[in-house]
């Protein structure tokens, strides 16, 4: 067992850029440990993810805020404090803010990560 008190040993907060669209934030929770990722992410109003998918799936916790989450080909579907999110391994989907809102939420990546295009504005502004 490994208990981390606060941050991931020598983490510190990292502005996001390549694959994000807008201003993101992340905190690592823990070291990447097995092939698992955890990060606390903050989008600003607007930002979001490009599209992507993860080898194992991933889980999302939203802990502040409101935004969105969106599979390829489908509707995005809206995001509040407390809901939680399972993506399948090689779900393509995208996860942000809403244009109102900041959105925080807690996510745990399984396997490798694999970064697609960035959601353009017409398939953000779907999510309405």
């Amino acid at each position: 067992m490994k208990i981390v008190h606060g941050r991931a040993d020598g983490a510190v907060t990292e502005a996001r850029g390549a694959t994000f669209t807008g201003t993101v934030w992340g905190d690592p929770v823990l070291p990447t440990t097995d092939g698992t990722t955890i990060n606390s992410v903050t989008f600003t109003p607007g930002a979001r993810t490009f599209w992507h998918h993860h080898e194992g799936g991933q889980i999302l916790v939203v802990t502040a805020g409101t935004g969105w989450v969106c599979t390829h080909g489908e509707t995005p579907q809206p995001l509040t404090v407390g809901d939680v999110v399972w993506v399948p391994p090689g779900e393509q989907h995208w996860h942000g803010a809403g244009p109102d809102s900041i959105m925080t939420h807690l996510a745990t990546s399984l396997g490798t990560t694999t970064w697609l295009d960035e959601v353009s504005a017409d398939e953000y502004g779907q999510a309405r």
